[in-house]
């Protein structure tokens, strides 16, 4: 039985496989818009920055809201990954790690089966962290 560990942000996702107890890095993601600032991301007709992204951010209370387009578009591309993995009967078992906000958009996006197998998640943003840390971090989820 095969366990896929993810790690991610909304910037970039690690696939991992665990064989024994030593993990594995299969995959990696990358998701540049998810490294940008809100005022990367938006800008109006005239090229003003700062007025777009304040538009922005009167329109829903104060929330990034390209910011939060580009992160569920990238939480998309990993369940279907994901969803790829089950279908192909190498996925048996997912343990999620991500900061709280992004792992909650990630479950969002999971199809029925493939969140069925979440046996664990993390709420931590261990994207950037060694393969060593990442490892002791999930050791104990099985």
């Amino acid at each position: 039985m095969t366990t896929y560990i993810l790690v991610a942000d909304a910037a970039r996702a690690r696939i991992f496989t665990r064989d024994a107890l030593k993990l594995v890095e299969h995959d990696s993601l990358v998701h540049a818009e998810g490294r940008l600032h809100e005022g990367d991301l938006v800008t109006d007709n005239g090229g003003d920055v700062h007025q777009s992204s304040g538009m922005a951010a009167r329109a829903t209370g104060g929330e990034d809201v390209a910011t939060q387009h580009h992160a569920e578009r990238f939480a998309k591309e990993i369940a279907e990954r994901l969803y790829r993995a089950r279908i192909e009967n190498d996925l048996d078992k997912l343990i999620l790690v991500a900061p709280p906000r992004f792992l909650g958009l990630l479950r969002d996006k999971l199809d029925g089966p493939t969140s069925h197998r979440v046996i664990h998640s993390l709420s931590k943003d261990l994207s950037k962290d060694s393969l060593e840390n990442i490892q002791e971090a999930v050791s104990d989820l099985r």
